[in-house]
This record gives structure tokens, sequence and C-alpha cells, in this order.
């Protein structure tokens, strides 16, 4: 026997293991350097341009609803004179304002579930069409979206004129219904029905686009699940398609409020360039007083007002765009 054979072999410990984290704490996640500051590098040229186009005006008419700015001062004849909150006071104890407010409310609360019924109904109907017909569909909404809102509106006014609408003409074939010469913008109500439609028309293809690519989200084997236990039509959208696009149905609402409360463009358009007092949203209003009353302090504490209503709304839609974020 050799004294190879005789040595015993040496005995090497174990390697080192790292203590586990105590217990109920996460493990800790190590970042590369500098990586709290690399999202507000790339984020810097967009909140630079924010803050270029938005900052001035935005402070700007801040300054003007905190003083008595008319004519004289626009022209440099009498100087800036600062009234503390009297703007403020002179259009919250207006009557008129709070009308407008009401109307505004009542004309953005149509518009948006208006966008949102026809948005879904049009969605889960692309579902059930050929492919052709689904590519033409979604080429018109497209189309449709992309016009410009001038443009619409006067196609609006067109359709719905008294004497040569086409809209009129259609009516008036239904047995017992005379339609030509209506006047539509006769009355307040009818008016802004009109001013509703094209503004619901113009904002239901962003709807149906956005809830159609989250219909593909939705699992088929729970919907076949669904069916299988006896669960109708309504079952399966209530119970299952419905919780699904839940997140995106409140993003699209949160978001439809905010424009159909800022709607213009559609409303002045319309009424060319001169809105009577029953077509009167907080935006034309806000219009209104500065440029055609020339009480421009007025008109900016109603603008901010009108910032003031939004934020809220506004702060609802990060609330839930935050909630998504922690969900995923």
């Amino acid at each position: 026997m050799s004294a190879a054979d005789t040595t015993t072999p040496a005995k090497v410990p174990p390697p080192r293991q790292a203590p586990p984290p105590p217990a109920g704490e996460p493990p800790r996640v190590r970042r590369p350097p500098g990586g709290t500051a690399v999202p507000w590098l790339l984020l810097a040229p967009c909140l630079l341009i924010l803050a270029l186009v938005m900052g001035y005006p935005l402070a700007r008419l801040v300054t003007l609803s905190f003083q008595r700015f008319g004519q004289s001062q626009l022209w440099g004849f009498q100087p800036a004179e600062s009234v503390g909150f009297d703007n403020f006071a002179n259009v919250l104890g207006d009557g008129e304002f709070w009308t407008v407010v009401v109307r505004t409310i009542l004309f953005a609360a149509g518009a948006v579930v208006s966008t949102m019924v026809f948005g879904m109904a049009i969605a889960l109907l692309l579902q059930r069409v050929s492919g052709w017909l689904k590519v033409l569909i979604n080429i018109v909404l497209v189309a449709s979206w992309g016009m410009p809102v001038i443009v619409a509106t006067t196609v609006f006014k067109w359709l719905f004129d008294s004497d040569y609408g086409v809209f009129n003409a259609l009516l008036s074939k239904l047995p017992g219904v005379e339609m030509i010469g209506h006047n539509w913008f006769a009355s307040g109500p009818e008016g802004l029905a009109v001013i509703m439609l094209l503004v619901v028309w113009g904002a239901v293809p962003f709807v149906v686009i956005t809830l159609s690519a989250g219909l593909t989200q939705v699992p088929k084997e729970l919907e076949e699940a669904a069916r299988l236990d006896g669960a109708g039509a309504w079952g399966v959208f209530r119970y299952v398609t419905l919780p699904v696009l839940k997140p995106i149905i409140v993003m699209l609402t949160t978001l439809s409020v905010i424009w159909d409360m800022g709607v213009f463009p559609q409303v002045f358009v319309m009424r060319g360039g001169h809105p009577e007092p029953e077509f009167q949203v907080l935006n034309t209003y806000s219009y209104d007083r500065a440029f055609v009353v020339n009480d421009y302090a007025q008109g900016s504490a109603i603008a901010l007002i009108t910032v003031l209503l939004l934020l809220g709304v506004v702060a609802v839609y990060m609330r839930q765009m935050l909630k998504i974020g922690e969900v995923e």
C-alpha cells in the first residue's frame, strides 16, 4: 500500500452563503447608478416645452384675474390696478354664470354618456363582423376622427339646415312628420342637442378604437365558461367583459369629461362666432366676457375657475392611472 493510499484527503469548508433577509421584508433590488435621474432627463425636453407654451399664458391668466383690466389698460392709457378677489366675487355672485355652469355640466354629461354607449356598442359589433368589413369600418372611423373640427361643423350645419338640410328631408319622409323648414337652433335645447351630436360624432372613433383593443385582451376561455354556466349575452358582458374593460372605461370616461367640459370651437363656429345666451358654455362665456364685453379681467377669472374645475377631473384621472399602474 502506497503512501498516497493512506493519506486522508483534506476537508474543504462549504462556501459561505449570505444570510436570508428577515421575514416579511421584500428582497432589495439594486438599481444602477443614476437610475432615478434617467427618467427625468428623458422627460426634460417635454417638460421644458410645456413650461414655455403653457407656463406664461397660465401665469398671465392668474395675474389678470386679480386686476382691473379693460381696453384702457390694454392700450396703455391707464395702469392695471389690483382689485384682489373682486373679479371672482362678481363672477360667483352672478346668476348667469351659474346657469352657464349647469348648462356646461349637463352638456358634458350627455356627450360623455352618449359617446361611451355608442362607442361600446360599435366596438362590440366590430368583434362580430368579417375581416374586410372591420377594416372598412376602421378606415371610416379614422377618417372621421382626423377630420378638422371646422370642416365637421360646416358639414353638420348643412345637415341640419332649416331649408336644405338632409336630416329634415329624411325625417319628413316618415308618415305624419313634416320637418321641412324646421329651425333646430331656434331654441337652446334643440341646438345644443345638435352640437352634442357633433361632439359625440368626433369622439366616438377614439373610444371605439381603444375599446376594440381592450376587447382583444378579454380571455375567450372565461367567456366560454360563462356560457357553459348558463349566462346569456348580457351576463357574459356584465360579469366577464365589463370587469376586464373597467380600467379602460374609467380612463376614457375621465378623458371625455375633460374634453367635453372644454368644448369651444363646435359651439363658436356653429353659431357663427356669436353664441346666443342659451348656447353659452363656460369657454364661450369666458371668451365673450373678455373679447366682446372687453372685460379681460373678468374673462380671465371665469377661465381660471374653469381650469380649477378641470383640475379636479384631472386629479381623478391621475388617481385612476396610478391605480392601474399598481395593479399591473
